[in-house]
């Protein structure tokens, strides 16, 4: 990633590591990345509001994370996050349009299923970004579902892919336009060939625990009114996203526990700075309170992204504190602005913790019971007879 902890490597070329340039600022390339992310959430903002977009915090979104420090990385992940998109969108689609796709128990085996493909592929795979998104598009379009039974799934997916290409495109736009420009002087590291690892039965067992919850999740929706559904849906995928080594038991607990604890300091963190802009952007009108905010987003973006690039082990808080300051100042109008969808992203937060841990921590038990019994029976094995 761009302004990673290496970024003191970028200051040279490749030609001259033996003379280092004595006026080499080693800060410059995070400042540079800071730069493209604010500049390509601003215009995907603009674009998304100018084509009608129905959640323009989308386009943002897709603007912050797709940015990489080469026009061709940018392009990949773009196009990796459009294909996941179409191809979740369409796997929902076809489940919720089928003679059964009113049946709540069937909806359940689908999401358990959609979420176990797309996080072992997203942990194993060489497109891991098009595995994530695949799985995140199925579960946010058939939670809209349960959510709301009479809005149309169609009209949800078309527009999901508006929101995405324009984020994409501003993203684009940005990068071409910093690597003939900023980047010349600052380049950024280059991100290592993503390579897929092969077969994991462990990475799988991971998977399937998120794909329970997932489930799991669904099933309590309909025994009881859960607010936050889809948020609670996004968190599961999202903090189950951890590395491939990382995915085995107690360790594996650990290291997502940890991501649900980042995720609500950084959500709680943005959350505070975009509220705290919003209650000034309350005193404004028109021109002024739409600068105010998306001033206040430009802010949260470059702070949340330097967080996010620093070495400190906790980049995690800062990509959703950004998350947090989007969601709260990107309204689809100006004037309908509202603390309501940060406090959404809370709630599902919450949400999908509760559903997830008791997941975990039974796939941990039942991992440890599983590393005592098998060394045992090996013995039994080697001297029965």
């Amino acid at each position: 990633m761009p302004g990673s902890p290496n970024h003191r490597a970028v200051t040279v070329s490749s030609a001259s590591l033996a003379a280092p340039d004595p006026d080499a600022d080693p800060l410059a390339p995070r400042l540079v990345d800071e730069a493209e992310c604010v500049a390509s959430v601003l215009l995907a903002i603009l674009v998304a509001h100018h084509i009608g977009a129905t959640h323009v915090s989308w386009a943002a979104f897709t603007g912050y994370m797709v940015m990489r420090g080469y026009p061709l990385e940018t392009l990949r992940r773009a196009l990796l996050r459009i294909i996941g998109t179409a191809l979740g969108a369409l796997a929902c689609l076809a489940v919720l349009e089928s003679p059964l796709g009113g049946n709540m128990v069937v909806l359940a085996m689908a999401m358990a299923l959609a979420g176990t493909v797309s996080l072992y592929g997203a942990i194993t795979g060489r497109h891991a970004y098009a595995w994530l998104f695949l799985g995140l598009t199925f579960a946010m379009m058939l939670y809209d579902r349960v959510a709301m039974p009479l809005a149309d799934p169609r009209a949800f997916a078309v527009m999901r892919m508006i929101e995405t290409l324009a984020g994409t495109a501003a993203c684009m736009a940005v990068s071409l336009a910093s690597a003939w420009t900023l980047r010349r002087r600052w380049p950024a590291i280059r991100a290592p060939k993503p390579q897929g690892v092969g077969w994991r039965p462990d990475a799988l067992l991971h998977g399937a625990r998120g794909g329970l919850a997932l489930a799991l999740l669904l099933g309590l929706a309909t025994l009881w009114d859960l607010p936050s559904l889809v948020s609670g849906a996004i968190t599961i995928m999202a903090v189950m996203l951890i590395p491939v080594t990382a995915v085995d038991g107690p360790n594996g607990l650990r290291q997502v526990s940890r991501r649900l604890w980042y995720r609500l300091l950084g959500c709680l963190a943005g959350g505070a700075l975009a509220a705290l802009v919003l209650g000034l952007a309350a005193l404004l009108h028109g021109p002024a309170r739409a600068a105010l905010m998306l001033a206040g987003t430009a802010m949260g973006v470059a702070l949340g992204r330097h967080l996010e690039n620093g070495n400190h082990g906790r980049g995690y808080v800062g990509t959703q504190f950004t998350l947090a300051v989007l969601v709260v100042l990107v309204p689809d109008s100006w004037e309908a602005a509202h603390i309501a969808p940060g406090f959404d992203r809370l709630v599902g937060i919450l949400v999908g913790m509760a559903v997830l841990e008791p997941v975990l921590l039974l796939g941990a038990a039942l991992s440890r019971v599983r590393t005592a019994v098998v060394p045992a029976n090996q013995r039994s094995e080697a001297g029965g007879v």
